[in-house]
């Protein structure tokens, strides 16, 4: 461990001389204290923004309710916590762009909020002491080119708007991202984006191929005018550190007329520690056209549900199961058999969400705390059956697994900075909701008793975990909202491993006064 410690410490020390050897000005952190509301207000009414909600203003009620649309976690509604001195809702691509402008001209720090679903209320709060929200969800156009088999998706659309506009034009196309339809593209794109299409294709930002970005200047640039090294931080280096994403371009990826998705419960008559077991060997190396991934619910006794899809048809998939996998016994009446688009409504409406893949809104909010983590290897069945003894206290924990293999085992970890790649059997992620503000310390103590619970049947040195499921328990920036590189490395290199040195270079060249940041986004270095 010491040996690590001196290696990330003079990996530092030589990125630092890197940056200083190559002439940049030395570093002026970016303050909102002496933020101007006057002249905010000014600049966004000069420019014909008018869809901007004040906090302060007579019309208080809109402001809590446009507020409180998208966010997802109750946690992050609460009255105690710090409110955005305005909620702005650009109409159009030159609006976002001239309201990030008068934002940074006057200071203020800027929250860019998607869909709302950032597990740790990063999209909806700050610790910064003044701060606007920029709230995209207007921006949420989808033009599908069939002729090049490439998208131009708008930051504000969501999952379902992206499935359906490809769903319009092609059956024989998808995208590999998430599930659920109401998460925003921007937030989800920032992070990787895993799906159920990631063992056959990868994560969502294995297959963007430009961004339109407004950077710390001000500017709007596209691929070319940000370079490379900002193009690689943008896919997978996490939201909130390079500018705001108003638009990605996107490569589809084929996929069958016919398509094969399941879902079924296993309880605990059905040996489900058996099953989990033999599941932690046969998913991660499965032909990569089938995903299996596995939710175990917490209750009394543990019960599972399989779900998943296979690119083919049913048949195919049957006896590809009673070969690899007999003991699941999946059959017929476990199975839809569909096109791609029915698939993923299939999926989603599994899983609690609505069939209306266009409604953005997600009325059953919770209180909720979620942690990520990576298995190299098969938990023993004494290890999960202390998990399951950890989750029968609470009815309302559940662990998702969610295998890698496949195409994911091909794919360099510096490919982006998204690391999580060959090696990984699977992804958990753990979830614990409940529904009164009063549970909050006893539900967060539960789930991080879990956690520790894990930590010998995980990935370690580092601890790796998922920067889409955000988890400010793995260390956040201080009270003014700002860190040093040395307290990023205890979220950083956990979410992104050796690529985490490379973020912050490109930060240090690229917003070196830290314009775009959050409570973990990415430091640049100090220059002595």
């Amino acid at each position: 461990m010491a040996f690590w410690n001196y290696m990330r410490t003079f990996s530092l020390f030589v990125l630092l001389w890197v940056v200083i050897l190559g002439g940049r000005d030395a570093v002026v952190a970016y303050s909102s204290l002496n933020a101007s509301p006057l002249d905010l207000n000014s600049c966004l009414s000069g420019n014909g923004i008018q869809n901007v909600t004040f906090k302060s203003s007579s019309s208080s009620g809109n402001y809590y309710s446009l507020l409180e649309f998208s966010l997802q976690n109750l946690r992050y509604a609460e009255e105690s916590l710090p409110k955005p001195y305005a909620i702005i809702v650009p109409e159009n691509r030159d609006q976002l762009h001239k309201s990030v402008q008068c934002s940074i001209q006057n200071r203020w720090q800027i929250v860019v909020r998607s869909g709302g679903h950032s597990y740790e209320g990063l999209s909806s709060t700050s610790q910064a002491p003044n701060f606007v929200i920029i709230d995209v969800m207007k921006l949420e156009k989808v033009e599908v080119d069939m002729e090049s088999k490439t998208a131009w998706v708008e930051s504000g659309a969501t999952f379902g708007q992206l499935y359906s506009a490809i769903a319009n034009k092609t059956s024989l196309y998808g995208f590999p991202t998430g599930v659920c339809p109401t998460v925003g593209v921007g937030g989800a794109f920032s992070g990787g984006g895993l799906g159920l299409l990631s063992r056959k294709y990868g994560v969502a930002a294995d297959h963007i191929i430009n961004a339109l970005l407004v950077d710390a200047s001000g500017e709007l640039v596209d691929r070319f005018g940000m370079g490379e090294d900002v193009f690689w931080a943008l896919r997978g280096g996490g939201g909130g550190s390079w500018g705001v994403v108003v638009a990605w371009q996107i490569r589809l990826v084929q996929v069958p007329p016919i398509i094969t998705a399941f879902n079924f419960n296993r309880t605990g008559s059905d040996n489900v520690t058996e099953l989990v077991q033999r599941w932690q060997t046969v998913a991660p190396l499965a032909p990569e056209d089938l995903y299996i991934r596995v939710f175990v619910f917490g209750d009394s006794p543990i019960y599972l549900t399989f779900n998943g899809m296979y690119l083919g048809p049913l048949p195919q998939l049957l006896q590809l199961m009673n070969g690899i996998f007999p003991e699941l016994g999946l059959g017929a009446a476990d199975c839809n058999e569909t096109d791609w688009i029915g698939s993923v409504i299939y999926t989603a409406v599994a899983n609690g969400y609505s069939a209306d893949f266009l409604n953005r809104y997600l009325p059953t909010k919770r209180y909720f705390k979620n942690k990520s983590d990576y298995v190299k290897s098969p938990i023993p069945a004494s290890g999960l059956q202390g998990a399951w003894n950890i989750m029968e206290q609470k009815r309302d924990s559940i662990m998702i697994l969610a295998p890698f293999g496949g195409v994911m085992n091909r794919i360099p970890s510096t490919q982006l900075p998204f690391p999580h790649r060959a090696g990984n059997l699977y992804e958990i992620q753990y979830i614990i909701n409940w529904d009164e503000a009063t549970d909050d310390a006893e539900s967060v103590a539960w789930m991080r008793m879990l956690y520790e619970y894990m930590t010998p049947y995980v990935s370690n040195s580092p601890r790796a975990a998922y920067v889409n499921y955000v988890d400010l328990d793995l260390g956040h920036a201080s009270a003014n909202g700002t860190s040093t590189v040395e307290q990023a490395q205890s979220w950083g290199e956990k979410y992104f491993g050796g690529n985490f040195l490379r973020l912050v270079q490109i930060k240090t060249k690229f917003d070196p006064n830290n314009v775009f940041k959050n409570a973990q986004s990415i430091p640049p270095l100090s220059q002595i």
